[in-house]
């Protein structure tokens, strides 16, 4: 298949970024001796999966039950539920997953760890846990200190559960340049100290689990962090190159779309709206816009409906007509991944592969 018989809008990977981002992450997990479990967030494909395995990961990470329902098809040999399971029917469910694989839940609240040891006891199935903690997010996790100890403590005593260790997510630290720097040295004072507290009250975890794409080069630098959680490094987007942590070479997933209409003068209409796109808005040059278009990086992506994207091109330097077929990289991957049924894996102008997307929409 030639990548002129692709019906747009289309999410095209290329197979040579990827699989240079799998081999960078890869590469750097083992000269610092850090323990690879990529969130799969991102692709949400099995077979992606299986590759992050079969390039050093020593498991997978997932958000919902669902998610690692579908994983399963990789055959990873270890699941990270990197979320908290509340509910009888998702932890029968998981209970079902644990059967085929190791499973670790990370959550942040005794009430989460007596749902999962009621659940683990029926299934007589031994889980694994991981105490949440918030180092900056403010999203999930309890804090550093004495809430963290209660928390450890709760788990101890619930049957059917083993405490592994530690999760965080810096989601806070956005960027890779001085400043970021300066954020990770106070992460990392931040968790050594957490660790060193830990220590001194005789609780000493094996997993101290954390990073994000954006931090992921950094790692090596928080102290005591031995497991790592990268999701979108697979594809990187253009919130991960306005980040400074990739550049536009770097990522392998654009959204091939058509202009389908030149009717108003200095704008185009491409066929990939909404429905296509995530509406995550890139704001780092003072306009929110969408997408960045190779070859025409003056284009902005102002507007989207549902199946429409509204393009100025006034400053673009170059022409369009009705029919052109434009690439561009999306601001947020992993949410447009969601939107899409399938996904074309290319070399040149060669479909190699056709990956359904089979973990989009298990929210549950």
């Amino acid at each position: 298949m030639n990548l002129s018989e692709i019906e747009t809008p289309a999410i095209l990977i290329d197979l040579d970024r990827m699989e240079r981002n799998l081999r960078r992450a890869a590469e750097y997990a083992r000269e610092h001796d850090l323990r690879l479990r990529p969130h799969t967030k991102t692709h949400k494909i099995p077979a992606l999966g299986r590759r992050q395995i079969e390039s050093g990961a020593a498991g997978l990470t997932v958000a919902k039950v669902g998610e690692a329902e579908v994983m399963l098809a990789s055959e990873t040999p270890d699941l990270l539920v990197a979320y908290p399971i509340i509910g009888r029917s998702k932890l029968e469910r998981l209970m079902q997953v644990a059967r085929r694989a190791r499973v670790t839940v990370a959550l942040d609240s005794a009430v989460a760890a007596r749902q999962l040891s009621d659940a683990a006891r029926e299934a007589q199935t031994a889980i694994a846990v991981l105490a949440e903690v918030d180092v900056g997010l403010g999203r999930v996790g309890v804090r550093p200190g004495e809430e963290l100890e209660a928390l450890i403590r709760a788990i101890e005593r619930l049957p059917w559960l083993s405490f592994e260790g530690l999760d965080f997510y810096p989601g806070h630290i956005r960027g890779a340049g001085e400043d970021s720097r300066q954020e990770i040295e106070k992460l990392s004072e931040t968790v050594g100290s957490m660790l060193a507290g830990l220590k001194r009250a005789g609780l000493e975890p094996k997993i101290v689990s954390g990073g994000s794409t954006p931090t992921l080069f950094h790692s090596h630098l928080v102290a005591g962090v031995n497991e790592i959680r990268p999701g979108t490094y697979i594809f990187n987007d253009r919130n991960t190159a306005a980040a400074g942590a990739c550049s536009f070479g770097d990522c392998a997933a654009t959204i091939l779309v058509t202009v389908v209409s030149t009717a108003r003068p200095g704008q185009i209409i491409i066929d990939g709206g909404s429905k296509t796109f995530s509406s995550d808005r890139h704001g780092a040059a003072g306009e929110a816009t969408f997408g960045h278009f190779a070859g025409a990086p003056e284009a902005v992506f102002h507007k989207m409906n549902e199946e429409h994207g509204y393009v100025d091109v006034r400053r673009a330097g170059r022409d369009f007509s009705v029919g052109d077929r434009l690439r561009v990289i999306p601001n947020h991957i992993c949410v447009a991944m969601n939107l899409h049924e399938r996904v074309y894996g290319i070399r040149g102008e060669t479909v190699e592969t056709v990956w359904t997307v089979e973990g989009r929409g298990k929210l549950q």
